[in-house]
């Protein structure tokens, strides 16, 4: 057999096989259908002894070659390629995760705190304002108690500086008069001759009392009226210097130092206090 007919033989095989199984896809979709003829693109050309025979496409669409599908495969863009994964460390996903909760924390607490902040401020702003509004009504109530108060502590104040000032003017002039009494010693004989006009005069020998320095000054000067009066003279180391005491079984007669001292510091003090002053 020539290598035509074998060629011819093996395509009469191909074209029945072909037929075959377009006949079995037809059953197999729907029984048997009207058979047609194959479309002309099914039917392959004739080949030479030296052409290779290749299986059109059952749609009848025609067969890239080889040479196209290589030329498509040159001009086909080429695909972006995947960049290879990183691999992953269990340590630094386990430092990452931690790093991250701490710094959550850290943000957390720092929020927190903020707004922890902003509502002391806010809640210590309120309750300062009122603790100082409650200070400055407590503090203004005390200076209008106080200004109420002012006059009579004025006149407390003013009575005892009165007191002070009379008792230091009686001081300073106790001193000067035991001073004087003492440069001028007749000061006495006036007190003395004012106990003798004292009315109702005094019976039953008087004794008249005086300090032994002005025993002798006061017989010099006032001896006859003493006589007149019945009057004895006697000295008394208890007497001050320049006042005198008349006793009798009548009465008694104070002209000690001491007593005027007192009837000019209850005058003074009268005076001071706004009452009519009293006679010495």
């Amino acid at each position: 057999m020539s290598s035509s007919d074998t060629t011819a033989s093996a395509f009469g095989d191909s074209r029945e096989r072909l037929a075959a199984i377009h006949a079995a896809a037809r059953h197999a979709a729907g029984g048997p259908r009207v058979a047609r003829p194959l479309p002309a693109a099914v039917n392959p050309p004739a080949l030479s002894a030296w052409e290779r025979w290749e299986m059109g496409t059952i749609d009848g669409s025609p067969k890239p070659s080889v040479g196209r599908k290589a030329a498509e495969r040159r001009n086909a863009p080429l695909q972006p390629t995947q960049p290879p994964q990183p691999k992953i460390d269990l340590a630094d996903l386990a430092r990452i995760r931690m790093e991250a909760r701490i710094d959550g924390e850290a943000e957390g607490r720092a929020a927190g705190l903020a707004t922890g902040l902003a509502e002391g401020r806010g809640t210590g702003h309120t309750e300062g304002l009122a603790t100082g509004l409650a200070a400055a009504s407590a503090h203004a109530e005390r200076l209008r108690a106080l200004a109420r108060s002012l006059p009579d502590a004025l006149r407390r104040a003013e009575e005892e500086l009165s007191s002070a000032v009379l008792a230091l003017a009686l001081d300073v002039a106790r001193q000067v008069v035991h001073r004087t009494l003492k440069a001028e010693p007749e000061w006495v004989l006036p007190v003395v001759r004012d106990l003798l006009n004292t009315e109702p005069a005094l019976r039953g020998e008087p004794r008249l009392l005086l300090h032994p320095d002005d025993v002798a000054l006061v017989r010099s000067s006032l001896g006859e009226e003493i006589e007149a009066a019945g009057w004895q003279v006697r000295a008394d180391d208890a007497i001050t210097r320049g006042g005198c005491r008349v006793q009798s079984a009548t009465g008694e007669l104070d002209g000690t130092l001491e007593t005027r001292w007192k009837r000019v510091a209850s005058a003074l003090d009268g005076d001071a206090d706004g009452q009519p002053a009293e006679a010495p």
